[in-house]
């Protein structure tokens, strides 16, 4: 499509796995030719987020990700495969939490991605949590890859990360939905919301990791839904996402396909607003 907006916003929002969902809304404002002025990301967002900044497509970003999750074999690989060093630095057993944040995200991430946010293509807030002030801590400079750990350091299963002196913790304890961050700076505010509707399921009892986590999603849900009550993006993207856990990562196909439905909504929004703008 020949459509291009300069000053839309995009904010993707956290939740686990169900944040692949961001890749089929992104592949929509790429087939707009839809640049956003300014990303802003939460945990999976941020994740996300951070490759369409770097200049990713959304298709690349999904075959990067098929790569990764499609196949347990090729995670292993990924991150025990050639680089023993790391790999015995990813497991702290000194610590409560399972994995080494940075250390994982290093080990996933395109080794093409910038080192720092003022090499993206596009300007992006990475969204995290201060522990110990209990407030938003907004990244927007320096290296990129600590604030994307940070971001997305789940307590419990990944280990806080440091920056300048303060310990940040996942970003969806403060803004799971950080569209506030950039409305006052674009045109137009695009949210992605992947908390999800609950899965209205009976189930047995979970064990305590899988509580932890899932009562962080509770919370986040809870933070959306207030968020958006309060004051709405400009077009709210919801992907019916709930049935899938935290952890789904590698169920990607289902995910991307459960999708569609919310990448069409979108395109219906856009092909609206855009005809309002030429108007």
């Amino acid at each position: 499509m020949s459509h291009s907006v300069s000053n839309i916003g995009l904010a993707l929002g956290g939740g686990g796995a169900r944040g692949l969902a961001h890749i089929k809304i992104l592949q929509v404002l790429d087939e707009f030719a839809i640049r956003p002025k300014e990303i802003a990301g939460t945990s999976m967002g941020a994740l996300v987020g951070s490759l369409y900044a770097a200049g990713m497509s959304g298709l690349e970003i999904e075959d990067y990700s098929r790569d990764i999750f499609s196949k347990r074999t090729e995670l292993l690989k990924r991150l025990y495969g050639n680089r023993p060093p790391k790999w015995l630095s990813l497991i702290n057993f000194s610590t409560p939490a399972i994995l080494n944040a940075e250390t994982f995200f290093e080990m996933i991430l395109p080794q093409s991605l910038p080192a720092s946010f003022e090499e993206l293509a596009i300007p992006f807030h990475a969204i995290t949590a201060d522990f110990y002030t209990q407030e938003i801590h907004v990244i927007n400079s320096g290296p990129l890859l600590p604030a994307i750990a940070a971001s997305s350091a789940l307590p419990a299963l990944l280990t806080p990360v440091e920056i300048e002196g303060r310990v940040l913790i996942d970003g969806g304890f403060v803004n799971p939905l950080p569209y506030d961050v950039i409305k006052d700076r674009v045109g137009l505010t695009i949210a992605v919301d992947v908390t999800g509707e609950p899965a209205r399921l009976a189930g047995k009892i979970p064990n305590s990791m899988n509580a932890l986590i899932g009562a962080s999603q509770i919370m986040l849900r809870s933070l959306t839904n207030a968020m958006i009550k309060n004051h709405k993006p400009d077009i709210l993207i919801a992907p019916t996402v709930g049935r899938y856990n935290v952890l789904d990562y590698f169920k990607i196909e289902d995910i991307l396909l459960q999708s569609e439905t919310a990448a069409d909504e979108l395109r219906r929004q856009l092909e609206t607003t855009l005809k309002i703008i030429d108007a």
